[in-house]
């Protein structure tokens, strides 16, 4: 099936006060969508709420602009990649804002979109290497910004390439002798929440390439990240590490309905304050180190004297645990992560 590519200048623009006609309120992509069914045109509706039709100042990157985009390519958010695309250019403003973006910056941007934010932290001066799993959209912001040399976009699934080769490239050919902290880069991202946790185990090692890590997460993640508390059931081995590499804080929520298409769930940004490898917590093994906290919550509310006897016996857990001052009976929820240093400082022989 071929499709007539529309042009929405043939639209009428529309007014700070005026809805348009439900006939002028539907855009068809130029391409048949992947996920339509086979014969069946497949519409993305342009909005006609109070909110998004009567913005007073629209940005370059609002509702209209990211179906136009969109349209340009024949595409529409895939769900398989967690494609929800921001629509409001302050809430972009603010995430660059979170990470102090200025003038000279090395940014990497995962899943740039349609380029709202790109857009955002190039104004700001910043240079941004973008990844992008999505050919078409890579294809747009490779468009977008062309005219630029400080944007380049790279056409891979970020959690599979070589980010760290990538970056050490980089920020070689960008650094500044008289700025120390131009051997640093920054992260700021809307990423899909499909692969959160995954972005984050990937990216908070790497305290030796960037300084601090802006994302924009779902909410729920947010705060199981930063502020799940001991003995509870968000309490996981996620939060040994979150704080193992860094110092996170949650900054602010943002509502689902900034997105497109809208998400069941609201969102949130975090900063992660990426530590140097002298500031880690002093264990012999960063690997045996996690192994052992891994071991520890593999067993659901099982004692840490029953959980770790694959490293040593019952007894010599029972001692180490009251060396450090806590009770023969003590279960992974109970304890910090600095609790844990000091119990596998004593236990794990390397």
């Amino acid at each position: 099936m071929s499709s007539r590519p529309l042009s929405l200048q043939s639209l009428p623009p529309i007014s700070p006060t005026t809805t348009p006609p439900r006939s002028q309120t539907t855009l068809k992509p130029t391409l048949p969508a992947h996920n339509s069914t086979a014969g069946t045109p497949l519409y993305i509706s342009c909005a006609t709420n109070g909110s998004r039709s009567r913005s007073r100042n629209r940005s370059p990157d609002d509702y209209r602009s990211t179906l136009q985009a969109l349209n340009s390519k024949g595409r529409v958010p895939r769900k398989s990649l967690g494609q929800h695309y921001m629509l409001n250019s302050d809430i972009n403003e603010q995430l660059a804002s979170a990470a102090h973006v200025e003038e000279g910056d090395v940014v990497l941007e995962i899943g740039p979109g349609t380029g709202s934010l790109t857009n955002v932290l190039l104004n700001a001066g910043a240079f941004v290497l973008a990844i992008e799993k999505d050919p078409y959209m890579a294809s747009l912001v490779s468009e977008r910004f062309a005219s630029t040399e400080r944007f380049k976009v790279l056409k891979e699934d970020f959690v599979k390439c070589h980010i760290h080769s990538h970056m050490t490239l980089l920020l070689g050919s960008k650094k500044s002798l008289d700025d120390p902290m131009s051997r640093y880069a920054k992260v700021v991202s809307n990423i899909p929440f499909n692969i959160s946790t995954e972005v984050v185990k990937l990216l908070l090692p790497m305290g030796d390439i960037f300084s601090e890590v802006v994302l924009l997460l779902q909410e729920e993640t947010a705060v199981r990240l930063v502020q799940s508390s001991l003995r509870t059931s968000e309490y996981r081995p996620i939060n040994i590490f979150v704080n193992f590499y860094s110092d996170p804080e949650y900054k602010f929520k943002v509502p689902r309905t900034n997105f497109f298409p809208q998400p069941n769930v609201d969102a949130a940004v975090v900063v992660f304050k990426l530590k140097q490898a002298a500031d880690y917590p002093r264990v012999s093994s960063t690997k045996s180190f996690f192994s052992m906290v891994n071991s520890a919550f593999n067993g659901k509310r099982k004692m840490l004297r029953k959980s770790l006897q694959h490293i040593c016996t019952s007894i010599e857990i029972e001692e180490a645990l009251g060396s450090v001052g806590l009770p023969a009976t003590s279960r992974p929820e109970e304890l910090t992560m600095d609790d844990f240093v000091k119990l596998h400082n004593l236990i794990v022989k390397i």
